[in-house]
């Protein structure tokens, strides 16, 4: 009970300071300071400043002049303006993609995938939906790193493209979106055959085969299928496998007949007296024979 009462007193003696104190400030500081404290002064008005509407037309046009300029990051921020200040019209929606558009210019990927998102969020049948996503499977594929790497954007941009392909069809953007996905798909490959190579110098057999039959299952019309088909016939027959190492290198021989690396996966099974074999049953060639289907139009 001492103490409590010890510390209500210490506390009135410091608010009967801080009154004293703040009392003197005002004295020093006049009767203008002394007005201008005072919460309840009515003397003085807070005068509101409205700004002025400037029209959608004029900042859409200022967007245009930015870019002109060249400043896309400028006329970012014009054209993004328009969502605020007029959501849900006309105006909002060429302002998003022309946002998308300015950022893409200024290679600002993340911000350009997520306009292009936002756009065909809000708008997906509109005239520009395409070029939307157009947008967003570019700025994916322009961050596309060598095979050495992840190559988590190449698959972004590979799935981007597929569904501008499926989506819209008739699209101007379709004929440079396929060449794109090509360009992908070799790229994923790439990073497939680079990983199956280091399992299959460090003999570890199961693991590179897994690797080899990803690129042969998925990405069968890329440069690195002939490779891929020849280390399977060398990983079979390391493992003692030699009716899989028999297909492999028969598939590999039907569909690429002048290849190098039939040369080599034919000499490799001479030297154990075998001859390619193809099993056509398997998956491998399964796989081929409905891309010879696709290519002939069956």
């Amino acid at each position: 009970m001492v103490r409590d009462k010890m510390a209500l007193e210490l506390g009135a003696k410091g608010l009967v300071r801080a009154v004293v104190i703040g009392a003197s400030l005002v004295a020093l500081g006049g009767c203008d300071t002394l007005a201008s404290l005072n919460p309840f002064d009515t003397t003085e008005k807070y005068t509101m400043k409205i700004e002025p509407d400037v029209p959608a037309e004029q900042i859409y046009d200022q967007g245009l002049n930015r870019l002109k300029d060249r400043d896309h990051e400028g006329a970012s921020k014009r054209f993004s303006q328009l969502s605020k200040n007029y959501p849900y019209s006309e105006w909002a929606r060429r302002g998003l993609i022309m946002e998308a558009f300015s950022n893409y210019e200024a290679q600002k990927w993340e911000d350009a995938i997520t306009a292009s998102k936002s756009y065909l969020s809000k708008y997906p049948n509109s005239k520009d939906a395409a070029y939307a996503q157009y947008l967003m499977a570019m700025s994916n594929f322009n961050q596309i790193p060598d095979v050495t790497r992840d190559q988590e954007r190449s698959e972004k941009a590979l799935a981007a493209l597929e569904e501008l392909v499926q989506k819209f069809p008739k699209s101007e953007y379709v004929s440079d979106a396929r060449q794109r996905m090509q360009v992908a798909k070799d790229q994923l490959a790439g990073r497939e055959m680079e990983v199956g190579r280091y399992y299959l110098e460090k003999r570890n057999f199961p693991a590179a085969i897994n690797r080899f039959r990803v690129v042969v299952a998925k990405y069968q019309t890329t440069r690195h299928v002939e490779e891929a088909l020849e280390r399977l016939t060398e990983a079979y027959m390391a493992l003692g496998l030699t009716g899989e190492a028999q297909n492999a290198a028969a598939v590999l021989g039907h569909n690429f007949p002048d290849s190098v690396w039939y040369k080599d996966a034919y000499a490799l099974l001479k030297s154990g007296g075998l001859e390619p074999r193809e099993d056509a049953d398997s998956a491998i060639s399964r796989a081929f024979k409905g891309l010879r289907a696709f290519a002939l139009g069956e």
